[in-house]
């Protein structure tokens, strides 16, 4: 049997490195569709759709959901870009598997930017135990998208989106597989923390952090001194930065990427 791919795009050309953006929870890869025109004068933009989220399949195995796996698949569309090294660019859940690839692959990474990322920050525990993970995930099975929709994290419960940018992720939202849902919550999330190993990050990294999502400021406290030479870029934004304010994100990371000695010698 193949084994299944994680699907990506290149939406358009771009210039210089390869960036890597992989998208959170209950969205796809249109999450970074205002953001691609201004970083593709820097990188070439590579996106991403997370198991069971846009084009991606939803294998029904736990396998792929281990996060080791996931890191792979990463891999395996590095080796087939010809790419030595990335740019890494995560959302919330999709910044908690650009972490962890940044920690885990060094040497293949140039730089990286990630958003608020509660999974990534927190302990282990943060979102339960296992058995209440599991017992999570066995209601997402059971009643699949009614439950999805009571989740804090699904965009119809967004304050500070435009209104058509809402409409667009809400009908991302309700094009999610359940069943995937339920095993990223079971079997990746318990995975997901990098709170103790932020010292091992040896690259240059940007956080933009939306400020108005309060559970995640002491979070962000904790990257600056977890991450060595981590700079921060607060916006005026909450959870979804890079969608609540764009032009203020896009400003950020150009600036990030123009200080990269990868860029800026071009």
């Amino acid at each position: 049997m193949t084994a299944p791919a994680l699907p990506y795009k290149r939406p358009v050309p771009g210039t210089g490195p390869v960036m890597f953006l992989v998208h959170g929870m209950l969205s796809s890869h249109r999450h970074w569709v205002p953001n691609i025109d201004a970083l593709s004068r820097y990188v070439q933009p590579v996106v991403f759709d997370l198991w069971g989220h846009g084009d991606a399949p939803a294998p029904l195995d736990d396998a792929p959901y281990q996060v080791d796996a996931l890191l792979e698949q990463f891999e395996r569309v590095r080796i087939a870009l010809g790419a030595e090294r990335v740019l890494l660019c995560g959302q919330s859940f999709g910044a908690s598997l650009t972490l962890r690839y940044s920690i885990e692959h060094p040497e293949r990474v140039i730089a990286q930017v990630f958003t608020n990322s509660v999974s990534a920050l927190s302990p282990p525990d943060r979102f339960g135990s296992a058995a209440e993970r599991t017992a999570r995930a066995a209601a997402i099975e059971a009643r699949g998208h009614e439950v999805l929709r009571e989740m804090p994290i699904h965009p119809r419960r967004a304050r500070r989106l435009s209104p058509q940018v809402k409409a667009e992720l809400v009908e991302a939202a309700e094009q999610v597989d359940p069943r995937a849902i339920a095993r990223l919550i079971s079997i990746t999330g318990p995975q997901l923390s990098s709170r103790d190993d932020l010292g091992r990050i040896a690259c240059p990294t940007l956080l933009v952090n939306g400020v108005h999502e309060k559970a995640f400021q002491p979070l962000r406290d904790d990257a600056v001194r977890g991450i060595p030479g981590c700079q921060v870029a607060d916006i005026d934004a909450g959870h979804a930065v890079n969608l609540e304010n764009p032009d203020a994100f896009n400003a950020a990371v150009v600036a990030f990427l123009q200080s990269l000695p990868e860029i800026a010698g071009r």
